[in-house]
């Protein structure tokens, strides 16, 4: 049986580290912070004025999908996964992408490596009309191997005060609706390496094929999926309550993110059919079904909350922006 916690990577602890530093986070807010630390985004106010822009901040790196990559060599996707996956983040929140500032940092820097990456953030930044004005690039021997690397980055959006999702406008009886994921996006990538570390030494991972065709690399080196092309239009409507990115954590813990204490999600589990990918994840590593609730989206990218009048209207616009989508639960008192 395979866990998270058994390929290295400790979920309880990694709350208990956040709660501390959330704790040092507060000591330093003054009245322009509008959210506490644990949304999607942070919020800073450039005035008073309900009309008036209000930056949302958000940083994040690719995770061990990293090694991935460099395994299969199959690096020129990352930068798009890093950027997409900040987009979205500041798009739970209601904002819309300004610029992009990336890091950089390598064992010996390697000049064609830096350079792909550079390029691979730069297509995902001009797809979306976002501005990559800087960043840094470290080369930092003694601390990465050579051939190793790591990425992160940081995005700055803006947002109406007044169409911010804080989660204030969550009530019980809203309905839940589900966008489907492309893939694994970039979380769980260390359980995924321990599941298939015969297949990534032997290089089978290239020759094994979901039923569609897909090998399992092409599979699980999908490119994050960015929502802001299919939910950025709505995100003024007044019936849309919240927004859920499902990264680490899976799609509990991300949506209890947004929505205001004394509800409770009622998820239908079988309202959507789980992807083949999944189900080879759990068979092979004989992971745990509250194990792959917890680490993977399981198939589920975004979750949209609406009120419950117009559930099906804002069923039809996202399906006619192309989005697979359907009902999946509800909030509850």
């Amino acid at each position: 049986m395979t866990d998270y916690a058994s390929s290295g990577v400790n979920l309880d602890r990694a709350a208990a580290a956040k709660a501390r530093i959330a704790a040092a986070a507060r000591t330093t807010f003054g009245p322009q912070v509008l959210t506490d630390v644990g949304h999607f985004g942070g919020f800073f106010a450039l005035s008073d004025s309900a009309a008036d822009n209000v930056l949302v901040a958000s940083a994040d790196g690719v995770g061990t999908k990293l090694l991935l990559g460099i395994r299969l060599n199959r690096i020129s996707g990352l930068g798009r996964d890093l950027v997409q996956h900040c987009i979205n983040d500041i798009l739970m929140c209601g904002a819309r992408p300004l610029f992009f500032l990336d890091y950089m940092a390598f064992g010996k820097l390697d000049p064609e490596v830096a350079g792909t990456l550079a390029e691979s953030l730069a297509s995902a930044c001009r797809d979306h009309g976002v501005a990559l004005i800087g960043g840094e690039t470290a080369e930092m021997p003694d601390l990465y191997e050579p051939g190793h690397f790591d990425l992160a980055g940081t995005i700055i959006g803006q947002v109406r005060r007044k169409h911010i999702f804080d989660g204030s406008r969550v009530k019980p009886g809203d309905v839940m609706i589900g966008l489907t994921s492309n893939g694994l996006h970039t979380n769980g990538y260390s359980l995924v390496r321990s599941v298939f570390a015969k297949e990534i030494a032997d290089g089978s991972l290239e020759r094994e094929h979901l039923s569609d065709g897909t090998s399992l690399a092409d599979a699980l080196m999908a490119s994050h999926r960015c929502y802001l092309p299919s939910v950025g239009p709505l995100l003024e409507n007044p019936a849309l309550h919240a927004l859920s990115h499902i990264t680490g954590g899976g799609i509990e813990e991300n949506t209890l993110r947004v929505v205001p204490k004394g509800v409770k999600l009622e998820l239908n589990w079988s309202s959507w059919e789980r992807p083949e990918l999944y189900q080879i994840i759990q068979k092979r590593g004989q992971v745990p079904e509250d194990e792959m609730r917890r680490v993977f989206n399981l198939g589920i990218g975004v979750i949209v909350i609406v009120e419950p009048s117009s559930a099906s209207e804002m069923l039809k616009a996202l399906i006619s922006k192309g989005e697979q989508a359907m009902i999946i639960g509800r909030v509850a008192a």
